[in-house]
């Protein structure tokens, strides 16, 4: 094969271990299209392909999320990654940890980690890289790996997400969730939802959200049952779609621009959490993006008006 082949061949892996380092779909791909340049840019060939690429893939992405960091600290409300709708990456022999590294609960348990500890957990945890492959990748020597991974593991365990493993379960689970949220069904809202839900929405200052996240069932249950039923009388329409490999949905508004892309966490038959990705900054990937606080105004003249 010649280099484009080659490099077209691994894209999908190197996108995957960018996002996962990352979790944002552009800095990912900007983060594989300078991995080509530096690719395509070289004089000699490497004894191996994949290990050249994930390495130089991985070495920039630990720089652009150090960057990331000081932004995030800054960022206005909850952070969320930039949801993905389909991971190009599928490998059968790692289909459970590709899965579950890709969720909202467990990137943002990533974010917890230093980026070196983060690049180390990906690779060796999720992509199942050699130690020596590791430590080429971060520029650090085995044993240092070895003890990024064990303090990388240490907080990954503490607070890792256990979800619901039948993943036909899950979507009825969703469905019957849409369908209380499509009719406004408080009642049937509040018994597909965990005691303890949490509904937060990340909105980074640029779109309408939450003050503060919404706690417990009643609460959820109650929000979600008055407003959504005004969004669908404007004509703000939602497919259902995982997101991060968890069930969620695209909401568009009437022109097909895409509004917001919702996240749910399921275990033990109930929905643990609710996230919304509001950012239009996140949602470019996805289409089009609509105007949310057009809608919100249209949403709140509609409520005053009289029946």
């Amino acid at each position: 094969m010649n280099k484009v082949e080659e490099f077209e061949e691994l894209r999908p892996l190197l996108f995957s271990i960018a996002y996962r380092i990352l979790g944002s779909v552009s800095e990912a791909e900007d983060a594989v299209q300078e991995t080509w340049l530096r690719f395509d840019g070289s004089t000699t060939r490497p004894t191996s392909t994949k290990a050249y690429l994930s390495a130089t893939v991985t070495r920039i992405s630990i720089d652009v999320l150090r960057s990331a960091r000081v932004r995030r600290e800054e960022y206005v409300g909850p952070w969320f990654p930039e949801p993905l709708l389909s991971d190009p990456y599928q490998d059968p022999a790692r289909a459970v940890e590709l899965a579950d590294s890709v969720s909202m609960a467990a990137l943002l348990l990533l974010e917890r980690l230093s980026p070196l500890e983060r690049a180390v957990f990906v690779l060796r945890e999720v992509f199942a890289f050699g130690f020596d492959e590791v430590a080429t990748a971060v520029g650090r020597s085995e044993a240092a790996c070895r003890q990024l991974l064990v303090r990388a593991r240490r907080h990954m365990e503490a607070g890792r997400p256990r979800f619901e493993a039948d993943r036909r379960e899950r979507q009825e689970l969703a469905t019957r969730f849409f369908d209380a949220l499509k009719d406004g069904d408080v009642g049937a809202l509040r018994n597909l939802l965990a005691a303890d839900v949490q509904l937060v929405g990340d909105g980074g200052g640029k779109a309408p959200q939450l003050a503060k996240a919404v706690m417990g069932a009643e609460n959820v249950a109650r929000l979600l049952g008055t407003v959504f039923p005004w969004l669908l009388r404007i004509d703000v329409s939602f497919e259902l779609h995982e997101v991060n490999g968890q069930p969620g949905a695209v909401f568009r508004e009437r022109d097909g621009k895409v509004l917001q892309a919702l996240v749910l966490d399921v275990l033990d038959g109930r929905i643990q959490a609710i996230r919304a990705v509001i950012n239009p900054d996140k949602l470019g990937h996805l289409g089009p993006v609509g105007d949310a606080w057009a809608v919100d105004r249209e949403v709140r003249q509609a409520r005053r008006r009289p029946n």
